[in-house]
């Protein structure tokens, strides 16, 4: 059992590596974006770019630049991603007034097994199980939130479809630029794919996932930037095929849902 001088010690060093990932985050655009790209087709080669828009930033540069490739380690050095059961859960001091103070997770996560999460939406209800083995910090995030109400009463802003096809929701405020008051690292091995059932979370670049999330109701073809938390229950597709179904408002193929979406409720499954 840790010492209470082993235990400031860690302490200590979590909070010089919060301070200096605080830093470097402080130079990053405060945005989420969520990078798509359509799939090639069988003669010529099409791309598009979709972007989900969150925690703020400049429209004019944010909106001509896609996040960098994840070929390197997309957490810098010093910084804890979770795997050895500890995250940097990095205070937000920007003072944004879409951003919702609810404390700080716990550095402590659980990186074993899996948890369920049950959103029960205005369009019916989505179950989704969150990995903690592989992704401790976002799985540790969201049930946190969910216990501390974040997610109650709050809509899910936007809608695509085609290449990108996914429900976004997370935001408190509505406008995606809305989040907590903490970000959290990336965490993805460059590997990651973003097939229908994909729960993950939406970005402004690399360690900056916060409370915005994203499900994916058909195959979409994505950078791997974004950290997978988990997967969507057979019921829970049901539900966002008939969200889909619905449309997207003023029959755009991005946009809010034609027929608004909220969160009535997220609930964490007992242990």
């Amino acid at each position: 059992m840790p010492t209470n001088k082993q235990r400031r010690q860690a302490a200590q060093k979590r909070l010089q590596r919060q301070l200096e990932r605080r830093e470097e985050l402080a130079k990053k655009r405060r945005r989420n974006l969520l990078v798509g790209v359509t799939v090639l087709a069988v003669v010529a080669v099409l791309s598009a770019v979709f972007l989900i828009t969150g925690l703020g930033g400049d429209d004019a540069e944010d909106t001509a630049a896609a996040p960098e490739s994840t070929s390197e380690s997309p957490v810098p050095a010093g910084v804890v991603d979770g795997s050895d059961g500890t995250c940097d859960f990095v205070p937000d001091t920007s003072g944004s007034a879409t951003l919702t103070d609810v404390g700080i997770p716990p550095a402590e996560v659980p990186t074993t097994a899996t948890t369920d999460l049950t959103l029960a939406t205005s369009a019916g209800d989505i179950g989704l199980t969150l990995d903690q083995a592989n992704a401790p910090c976002a799985s540790a995030s969201m049930a946190y939130l969910a216990q501390q109400g974040f997610f109650d009463g709050t809509p899910c802003h936007r809608l695509t479809s085609g290449g990108l096809s996914v429900l976004q929701c997370g935001d408190p405020s509505g406008t995606g630029t809305g989040g907590p008051t903490y970000d959290f690292p990336t965490q993805v091995t460059g590997s990651e794919t973003y097939p229908r059932g994909t729960l993950a979370m939406a970005n402004a670049g690399q360690g900056t996932d916060a409370s915005q999330f994203f499900l994916v109701f058909a195959d979409s073809q994505l950078q791997p930037d974004y950290t997978v938390v988990g997967t969507v229950d057979e019921a829970g597709l049901a539900t966002l095929d008939a969200i889909a179904a619905a449309g997207i408002a003023g029959g755009a193929s991005d946009g809010a849902p034609a027929t608004p979406v909220t969160i009535e409720s997220a609930t964490v499954a007992a242990p």
